[in-house]
């Protein structure tokens, strides 16, 4: 197998073929309509938050971490309470996915160091890229099909490279969403990290987008669709590595953008309905309707008083008084867990466990 070379070295125009330059378009109209509906969102941070958590969980279940929807919700509400270590980790990536979507706003860019930020957020420790040899990538038979770079100097020295490509547009002519599939497959390629590399790759995806302006918030996550063709994705990274079959990995990446925003977009718009729903419902029948307690309804699929009590700047007493309305109203559902209470959004629950309506 050829060494790792920069991506530059490859030819633009080879990209041009008559199938890509199609599922191209298509895949670009999709992502143009996903940026519509989200920003017809009035609180960007009810997307980010409960899509966040969808992500989160997709891309984990891709490393074989695996929680429920009921666990990652719990233990996101009342940590204390819930002690199960895959959603406590699963919840890390949604932090560390807002930590890189705050890095891009702030800066514009994605640099090396963005990703050793994420990674360690990830990961909880601060290893940063691999100094040690020895990685190397099994199949399922424990058999080794890939050996990434080994030497400390050379994992830099292509991640500046990298990120030298990330961030200056004039490097390479191509159009933004082929540069994040060649992007997602040099950093995968590169496996700079003793671990994580699958994560923060997949989080890198969406930042791309964001920082070119595809995207204005962090809401196309392509995991979901590498879970259900795990097989070929694994089998495209390789045969790139062993035939240069990038042709083939870039259609895979142009369908599942294509996929993944088709998807997104009927989530938001299902969300949207139920916010409206329950924003025209409980105005009609509450006198304490508030913006701020719709925003907290739909911003955590399950919620407690404590949160309540922030959002809207109540009591205890008048936060446990409203919830308690709600779950006689049938808009919430209420649960006990030792002296605590959290409360489940019933409509946004079903959208994001794909219940049929």
């Amino acid at each position: 197998m050829p060494p790792l070379s920069p991506l530059e070295q490859l030819d633009a125009s080879r990209f041009d073929t008559p199938a890509i330059l199609k599922k191209l378009a298509s895949s670009s109209r999709a992502l143009a309509e996903l940026k519509g509906i989200a920003a017809s969102i009035p609180n960007q941070g009810i997307l980010i938050n409960t899509l966040g958590l969808q992500e989160a969980k997709d891309s984990s279940e891709i490393e074989n971490i695996v929680t429920t929807h009921d666990e990652l919700f719990k233990v996101d509400v009342l940590p204390e309470a819930f002690a199960n270590p895959a959603a406590k980790e699963v919840l890390r990536y949604r932090q560390a996915l807002r930590l890189g979507f705050d890095l891009v706003r702030q800066t514009g860019l994605i640099t090396a160091n963005h990703l050793i930020e994420i990674q360690a957020a990830l990961e909880r420790n601060n290893a940063g890229f691999r100094k040690l040899p020895g990685t190397a990538l099994k199949n399922g038979s424990g058999e080794t099909v890939y050996t990434p770079p080994q030497e400390p100097a050379e994992i830099v020295a292509l991640m500046r490279d990298l990120e030298r490509f990330i961030n200056d547009a004039d490097r390479f002519a191509a159009d933004p969403l082929i540069k994040m599939a060649l992007i997602h497959h040099q950093f995968e390629s590169i496996h700079p990290f003793y671990d994580g590399n699958g994560r923060t790759g997949r989080i890198l995806n969406v930042l791309y987008l964001v920082k070119e302006g595809l995207l204005d918030v962090p809401v196309l996550y392509l995991s979901s669709h590498i879970v259900r063709t795990k097989t070929d994705y694994y089998r495209l990274l390789q045969t790139v590595r062993e035939n240069d079959t990038w042709e083939d990995w870039v259609l895979y990446m142009l369908e599942a953008v294509e996929q993944t925003a088709g998807q997104t977009i009927a989530t938001i718009h299902a969300i949207k309905t139920a916010l409206f729903d329950y924003k025209h419902r409980i105005r009609a029948g509450f006198r304490f309707y508030s913006q701020d307690l719709i925003n907290n309804l739909f911003t955590h699929p399950y919620t407690k008083i404590e949160f309540v009590q922030r959002d809207l700047k109540v009591s205890r007493l008048t936060a446990t008084k409203y919830m308690d309305a709600l779950a006689d109203g049938g808009f919430v559902q209420k649960q006990k867990v030792g002296r605590s209470n959290y409360y489940i959004n019933l409509a946004l629950n079903d959208i994001l466990m794909g219940k049929p309506k």
